[in-house]
């Protein structure tokens, strides 16, 4: 019986752990996929909105089977659609027009350091030494990843925009944090992740206005390193790829795993953006900007692993990362 049990553990985390390397590659090749339609003529806004409305509309039914949560959780739901869904996923296209795929998703990765210091400055709680080296290491590491001996080599606010990016996902951990508190009886992380999508898609409406967007563009084709692609097959990789099977896998595997071994996968995200903006994009790095890069994934390890067990008295190292809905909050 405890063989059998045994059994079933491994494998269980064996599924988890393909889950969240699956959520890594798909998450990671969203901005692989709409760099050339922002490059083709589309507003990084109209980007976001194709991809928050298709995959609000995708979601759709997972919204009316948890319509309870409209009642119960009306602040949790627009909290996660206005900073997880829109503010994350506007700032961090926004950042695609102006920098490197790389670079804006190594940057937003500063998020679990971010996080720390939410949680020592406002929730003043205690955190861990090791959760302040892995925020010296990925502060350390921004700075080799924009070259700042060099006046700053990438346009500036195209860095603000990702740190913006960074921001919002702190505002992702902690309301994820928030939304766990009820235990047994906390809201489906479907069903959040569902809403949060429709209240995004709202708000990008109105912030975007998709009325003025070249639809003709859709039509045609994008440029992918020289390669022409169909600009619909890059929407549809967005779309279905990149956010809704993403999410959702993200979530499943955090289901599997616990949330630090998911959240450290997740840090993957990151590599596989660098790697596939290097072979799609033809966007290449230098060793010291790679050299940040790995700097930073390793300081963003550290705040997240070096979390105590969840109920733990002693100092935490990140207020969202011991429990959220999914291993990062880009995305989205």
């Amino acid at each position: 019986m405890h063989m059998s049990q045994g059994t079933q553990g491994t494998r269980g985390r064996g599924v988890g752990l393909g889950l969240a390397l699956a959520s890594a590659v798909a998450f990671g090749g969203s901005g692989v996929a709409a760099k050339p339609l922002i490059q083709a003529g589309l507003d990084p806004l109209h980007v976001v909105w194709l991809r928050v409305a298709g995959a609000a509309l995708v979601a759709l039914p997972l919204a009316v089977r948890h319509r309870a949560l409209v009642r119960e959780r009306p602040a949790l739901l627009t909290g996660f659609g206005l900073l997880a869904v829109a503010g994350v996923q506007a700032c961090y296209f926004a950042a695609l027009s102006r920098i490197p795929v790389g670079v804006a998703l190594l940057i937003e990765y500063l998020a679990p350091a971010l996080v720390l210091g939410w949680v020592r400055l406002v929730q003043r709680r205690p955190v861990t030494r090791a959760a302040a080296i892995g925020v010296v290491l990925a502060v350390g590491g921004l700075a080799c990843v924009v070259e700042v001996w060099s006046g700053l080599s990438f346009d500036p606010l195209g860095v603000l925009l990702a740190l913006g990016a960074a921001c919002c996902q702190v505002g992702y951990f902690v309301l994820s944090d928030q939304g766990s508190e009820a235990g047994a009886e906390a809201p489906d992380p479907l069903g959040v992740i569902a809403y949060g999508l429709l209240v995004g898609a709202a708000v990008l409406t109105v912030v975007a206005r998709p009325w003025n967007m070249d639809w003709s563009v859709l039509a045609g084709t994008a440029k992918m390193n020289g390669t022409p692609v169909p600009a619909v097959l890059l929407l549809a990789w967005i779309v279905l790829i990149a956010t809704v099977l993403a999410y959702i896998t993200g979530v499943l595997s955090v289901r599997r795993l616990s949330p630090q071994v998911a959240g450290v996968v997740a840090c993957l995200e990151a590599v596989i953006a660098t790697v596939l903006a290097w072979v799609l994009l033809g966007e290449h790095l230098s060793a010291p900007q790679l050299a940040g890069g790995a700097v930073v994934l390793v300081g963003a390890f550290i705040a997240q692993s070096s979390a105590p067990a969840q109920g733990s008295p002693e100092p935490v190292a990140s207020g969202g990362a011991e429990r959220k809905l999914s291993p990062r909050g880009t995305a989205a």
